[in-house]
């Protein structure tokens, strides 16, 4: 068992070390800009897809590293559904909601089963929707609008998944997020001393008190410096209140409960978890089916950002959920992560993004500098697991 050290914290902390120079970095590379209110609150908005469509493929991933690459054109085929059935059909948007979820549960079903059950690579399945999925929403909008796009969805549906609550103009406090913030540092203190406590009494090695004080604060910092700065942009992003309720859940499920240790354990070693009781087929499936739910959830964010369903929306967006869990810890063989180390990586391909777009930075450089990053992940893990990982 480790004891306590700096170089423990440095090795554990590495991707959140990181990605506060890169903050930083940016931050002096664009004259404070990365900063400034309405770039924090752009920050959460043009990523929120990212987070969410993480949490699902660390589900998948936990399962032994594997992958859903239909994620991005089931975005743009959800999207041109839920344009058809709300602006072309004008269902009401209580309905169109739930159709547009259970077309997500049914495709989630059948990818699950073809996984699970008729035993196809996840990476063949999902490449089959990948690509019948961009044809199928583009046929969809060609057919539905001269433009390929469908447009004017009503406020009521964007009013569930964009824009603020409790708006106030812009430069003025806005005392509601305020108020959330404190809530929110205040539950972080909470829970941490509760943790320590918790693990003292069982009888668990943990931090010195000092640490845990030191690490309190740096989050309650984090967490008030956030709320002001979105409060001056004039509130609470809809969003970010989506994405803190599904951390949340997954973070619980994949931390707290079985369900997200038979995930792990199906990961670490399936024949192992087979002849402990686990159902595995069934947590494959359940995986997927997952991943479906909140693919639809990343869809209705997107095409409520942009007031629209287009061909182009959800390229490359299997490829952001997929670097997010890698650049975040996530194994690349399944069995370990967390839905935390997955914020970071998400967190930290948005700043690149950002920050390299502030500076003018041509797309094709970001690129290349996104895929360094997670090829420096990848060997990152497989040189700190060296000593505990065989090789053929």
């Amino acid at each position: 068992m480790n004891t306590f050290s700096i170089k423990n914290v440095l090795k554990k902390n590495t991707m959140a070390i990181v990605l506060f120079v890169v903050y930083v970095f940016f931050t002096i590379m664009t004259g404070g800009n990365m900063f400034t209110p309405s770039n924090i609150a752009s920050l959460i908005d043009q990523n929120a897809y990212v987070f969410i469509l993480g949490a699902g493929m660390l589900m998948c991933m936990l399962t032994g590293g594997n992958i859903d690459l239909s994620v991005g054109s089931f975005v743009c085929f959800m999207g041109a559904i839920a344009g058809v059935f709300s602006v072309i059909n004008h269902v009401n948007t209580p309905l169109t909601l739930i159709l547009v979820l259970v077309v997500g549960i049914i495709y989630g079903a059948v990818l699950g089963y073809l996984i699970a059950y008729l035993r196809i690579p996840p990476w063949i399945a999902t490449l089959a929707g990948y690509l019948a999925f961009r044809g199928l929403g583009t046929q969809i909008l060609i057919t539905v609008s001269e433009t390929s796009a469908i447009s004017n969805f009503p406020d009521s549906f964007l009013r569930i998944f964009s824009g603020k609550i409790f708006e106030t103009p812009w430069g003025e406090y806005n005392i509601p997020c305020i108020l959330l913030g404190v809530i929110g540092a205040a539950a972080v203190v909470v829970l941490n001393f509760l943790s320590r406590a918790r693990k003292v009494k069982k009888g668990y090695q943990v931090d010195p008190m000092y640490f845990t004080i030191i690490m309190s604060v740096i989050e309650v910092a984090v967490i008030m410096v956030l709320a002001v700065q979105l409060s001056l942009d004039g509130g609470i992003p809809v969003v970010l209140l989506w994405l803190i309720a599904v951390l949340i859940v997954y973070g619980i499920i994949t931390e707290k409960t079985t369900i997200g240790r038979h995930f792990m354990t199906v990961g670490g070693n399936a024949e192992t978890s087979r002849l402990s009781g686990i159902n595995n087929k069934l947590v494959m499936f359940a995986a997927y089916l997952n991943m479906s739910v909140l693919t639809v959830l990343a869809a209705l964010i997107v095409t409520a950002r942009f007031g629209s369903a287009n061909s182009f929306a959800g390229q490359n967006f299997e490829l952001d959920a997929i670097s997010a869990c890698i650049v975040g810890g996530v194994s690349a063989y399944g069995g370990s992560g967390t839905v935390m180390g997955m914020v970071i990586g998400a967190a930290l391909i948005g700043v690149i993004n950002q920050g390299m777009s502030l500076m003018s930075i041509d797309q094709d450089w970001i690129k290349i500098v996104k895929g360094l990053v997670l090829l420096a992940a990848v060997v990152f893990e497989i040189i700190s697991k060296k000593g505990n990982r065989k090789y053929d």
